[in-house]
């Protein structure tokens, strides 16, 4: 059956209705689901199944029979295991229709299906009793119902209802308990995600306005492989702090609840970010952890586990505040259901904070809902800013009537400190437009630039004062843009402006081309690898059902990554595969390009990696993409602001493709159509 949606092109601003399957959303989520990735980490695989034999054997020594409730089963992989370690009966739970289908499929075809029951429900709906969903309460709970943040997946409520309601009054927990910890630390680059810095101009000072300075910021957690953050980016202010415990085995509290830890910082400095992440112990003993720590806490001979479904946490203050040595502070975490943040005060205002500090902040200022993590970064970026500051003093004079086109973005600022005569900006959005009217107005400009809230094609000349546009500028950015060459709205706006603009306007950027680079991924390929086997039990229909998901669309195109957090090396050199005039209008007919491109180094090629570069002036241009590659061994330094787009070769997605000679060279054809604002693409890998 086929349904008509409407969906908004994130490149040409229009809402396409276009004919899709009916189950169209849940290929998307199996498609871009953890589910390999998870099935890849043997050390968590592992350490669950040392664990469930070590429940079952404790059960059995007290001479019961073991029955198990896996809550968020998945592919039925821990009540298999349970299973196989000697359990009696398993009732795994899943929610999600398809993965639950897919779990009844698994079991059967690894012969446990009259041994383990497939509930297709949430675990709070399950009932107990000879006509319910269990006949039996439970005496040993799996659970893998974790996020990064440990409980940002309701965690807690469901493990308070299954004690309350699902389990027999003395039961064994897999994982056994939990254990957050946190360190403080000061970094002006993840400081730089969450807060607008002053910049200084030719004429002025950007800053922002005292109720952004004072926001607490975005209520989400920051979640990032802090393993590749370089220890130069940040100071410790402490050790690694032990937060807090949640023991499985007892019965669990969803309620709000605080955790003081009293300390003493090690060094001076300004505390501003707190870096956390979670281990899970398997056992009453604690022998059997599974940790989430980063890579530079572990000694230099002992890898660190590579994981995707579970990273480190970044939360922000709400406020910076100076620390010295020795000091004694209190680092407040308070927890929710589903959330976690922070405090930072003297001892003696704990208990008066704490009691303030109990409602979970939210962003008060509208800057951290207009503005992600990545873009605080970008227009923080002062290198980044120079160039464009540099370009627009080519661009501009003081009788250009300028207009930009990007969202809350600081271009404005900059036209008027090269001092073009009249400004106006187009917002996409009631709350992009109120931020920018702030800043304006913050920094005394508001009569000099016109905020104005509509789309390219609804301008009119006496929204510009029937003036016509001499220049158009823009980075371009727009918040709705996932790929790169989604900014390209930039060019369908310049269309949709073509009536506005006067005869010999000038366009900033020039143009925008994009690159592509065959890639070996270190550990990124791995999220869309089948996993076949895994701990002696067959889930290969989980790989189809991921690969029927791939192939209904997402296997031919590219998916986004921020890919500063996913080392790779370069197997050819960077290439050009096609340009767009900013200059000239959206063409009517489509654009190709086809052709091949040699491998310069060796290794396994993974996949193609593509960004956007933009040509500001003929000297002047800024990557979304690739900084640097390292001579030797091809190392990739990746643009951190913007994440870039990643087209998987089929041979990761089936490995049975796989040839047994390395490849030689890539060809690719694709295809930019205008219509649709779409680049379709194919890439294949020639030995």
């Amino acid at each position: 059956m086929k349904i008509f949606c409407g969906r908004v092109n994130p490149t040409t601003g229009a809402v396409d209705w276009v004919e899709e399957d009916e189950h169209y959303d849940y290929h998307q989520e199996i498609a871009r689901s953890s589910y390999a990735d998870m099935l890849h980490d043997k050390d968590r695989n592992q350490k669950y199944y040392q664990g469930i034999r070590l429940a079952v054997q404790r059960v059995k020594e007290r001479g019961e029979e073991a029955i198990v409730l896996d809550i968020g089963t998945g592919t039925g992989l821990l009540s298999m295991m349970a299973l196989t370690a000697g359990a009696d009966f398993c009732y795994a739970i899943e929610v999600f229709k398809p993965m639950a289908e897919a779990a009844v499929r698994i079991v059967q075809t690894n012969s446990f299906g009259d041994k383990i029951q497939v509930i297709n429900k949430h675990s709070t709906e399950v009932t107990v009793g000879p006509d319910g969903d269990m006949k039996h309460k439970a005496n040993i709970l799996i659970t893998e119902l974790f996020d990064t943040e440990l409980i940002g997946e309701g965690a807690l409520p469901s493990y308070e209802h299954a004690q309350h309601n699902l389990m027999q009054d003395h039961w064994e927990a897999v994982p056994h308990r939990a254990t957050v910890y946190a360190q403080l630390v000061e970094s002006r680059r993840l400081w730089s995600w969450n807060k607008l810095f002053p910049l200084k101009l030719d004429s002025m000072e950007i800053r922002p306005p005292p109720e952004m300075e004072n926001c607490p910021g975005a209520p989400s957690v920051c979640d990032v492989q802090l393993s590749q953050l370089s220890l130069n980016d940040f100071t410790k202010l402490t050790d690694s702090l032990c937060v807090f415990r949640v023991d499985f085995s007892q019965q669990i509290s969803s309620s709000t609840v605080s955790h003081p830890v009293h300390f003493e910082p090690i060094t001076d400095g300004t505390a501003q970010v707190v870096l956390s992440w979670w281990d899970i112990d398997m056992d009453p003993e604690g022998t059997i952890t599974c940790t989430m720590k980063p890579s530079w806490t572990y000694p230099a001979t002992q890898p660190a586990p590579w994981r995707d479904h579970w990273m480190q946490c970044v939360y922000f203050l709400p406020e910076e505040k100076p620390v010295t040595q020795h000091e004694k502070l209190c680092l407040t975490a308070h927890q929710d259901d589903y959330c976690v943040w922070y405090t930072l005060t003297k001892p003696s205002s704990v208990v008066e904070h704490t009691q303030l500090s109990i409602e979970r902040p939210a962003c008060s200022c509208g800057a951290h809902i207009t503005w992600n993590r990545s873009r605080f970064g970008e227009l923080n970026d002062r290198q980044r800013m120079g160039l464009y500051m540099q370009a627009l003093r080519q661009v501009l004079t003081p009788s250009s009537v300028c207009l930009c086109v990007s969202d809350g973005s600081l271009l404005p600022f900059l036209a008027h400190s090269v001092g073009a005569a009249q400004i106006y900006t187009l917002e996409s959005s009631s709350m992009s437009q109120h931020l920018m009217e702030k800043l304006f107005q913050a920094n005394q400009i508001e009569n000099k630039i016109g905020v104005l809230r509509k789309s390219a094609d609804s301008l009119t000349a006496a929204d510009l004062q029937d003036r016509k546009i001499s220049a158009l500028i823009g980075e371009p950015f727009f918040t709705t843009s996932l790929l790169p060459w989604h900014n390209l709205y930039f060019w369908y706006s310049r269309t949709a402006l073509s009536d506005n603009l006067a005869k010999d306007f000038t366009v900033f950027p020039l143009h925008a081309s994009l690159y592509v680079l065959a890639v070996e991924f270190k550990d990124l390929w791995r999220i869309r690898s089948p996993c076949g086997i895994c701990e002696g039990f067959d889930v290969g229909i989980m790989d189809d059902m991921i690969k029927n998901s791939l192939n209904f669309r997402e296997s031919q195109e590219a998916e986004p990554h921020p890919l500063w957090e996913y080392p790779c090396r370069a197997l050819s050199e960077p290439t050009k595969l096609m340009t767009f005039d900013f200059r000239e209008p959206v063409p009517a007919d489509e654009m190709r390009s086809e052709g091949s491109l040699n491998l310069v180094r060796s290794g396994e090629s993974h996949g193609m990696v593509l960004w956007m570069e933009y040509q500001l002036t003929e000297d002047i241009s800024v990557s979304t993409g690739l900084l640097q590659v390292s001579e030797e061994r091809g190392n990739c330094l990746w643009y951190p602001h913007s994440k870039q787009g990643v087209y998987f070769f089929s041979s990761v997605l089936d490995p049975t493709l796989a040839s047994t000679q390395s490849f030689a060279s890539v060809t690719y054809l694709l295809t930019f159509n205008p219509k649709l604002g779409e680049i379709r693409m194919n890439f294949t890998p020639i030995s």
